[in-house]
């Protein structure tokens, strides 16, 4: 759960600057062998009349881009694409359980909206329903909330992923692939320590279209997101594109 005593709400949803992302062992990766990919896809899932639709896309104008074993993707997508080439188109489904795991209803909470505080007032501007918003556990773990109701007095957060509970489907191509460089290592290191973005784009995150940093500059690992990053889905750490709760 959310530390008591301390600010969990994050207007800033990067680390600070030399401060490691959590379980990323940044010596290790430099040993590893790297590969730079690029993806354009379509997402489809079941909704909750049992009907396929797609939920989310990655264009080609703005792609989901990640460095293989860097935990920028989940490990079930990086395996489907991450030895692909450049041009290989691909067509796969992930479970339930190689996605984002079963739907917890014990992960929604209601919180003060005290909680939510900037210079001294309720950030309603950020703070709406629909909105995915940066929180930091009692560990220091950075995590990202879905925003479902602002009442009164409190705050409903959903901290469950936006895919949680559901198969998903993506249809996609290959844009880019080969051996990553070590600038291009680097910059993703520098992205996941709230640096910088690599290049590329994301949209859809909220009503403003924005993503918290992630602007015409892009972002690396969005979407396959675990723990963090811009509202959910492909980087175990960060990133969204064009997404929708259902």
């Amino acid at each position: 759960m959310l530390a008591a005593g301390v600010p969990i709400f994050q207007p800033s949803r990067f680390l600070k600057e030399g401060e490691e992302f959590p379980n990323i062992n940044y010596k290790t990766q430099l040993y590893m062998t790297h590969r730079y990919i690029t993806v354009s896809y379509d997402l489809y899932a079941d909704n909750d009349a049992g009907i396929h639709e797609l939920i989310e896309q990655a264009p080609a104008q703005f792609p989901f881009q990640f460095i293989t074993n860097m935990g920028m993707a989940l490990d079930s997508f990086e395996a489907k694409v991450g030895n692909l080439e450049e041009g290989e188109e691909f067509d796969f489904t992930l479970s339930v359980d190689e996605a984002y795991g079963p739907y917890d209803p014990d992960r929604v909470i209601e919180l003060g909206k005290e909680n939510f505080l900037v210079n001294g007032k309720f950030a309603a501007d950020i703070i709406y329903p629909g909105n995915i918003i940066p929180l930091v556990n009692e560990d220091g773990m950075r995590l990202n909330g879905f925003v479902s109701d602002v009442k009164e007095s409190s705050v409903v957060i959903d901290l469950n992923d936006l895919h949680a509970g559901k198969d998903l489907h993506y249809k996609g191509k290959v844009l880019t692939a080969h051996e990553a460089t070590d600038a291009e290592i680097k910059e993703a290191i520098n992205s996941l320590t709230g640096g910088g973005c690599c290049s590329g784009g994301c949209s859809g995150c909220g009503e403003d279209g924005g993503c918290g940093g992630h602007g015409e500059e892009g972002c690396c690992g969005h979407h396959h997101d675990e723990e963090g990053g811009c509202g959910h889905h492909h980087g175990k750490k960060g990133g969204c594109c064009q997404h929708k709760k259902n």
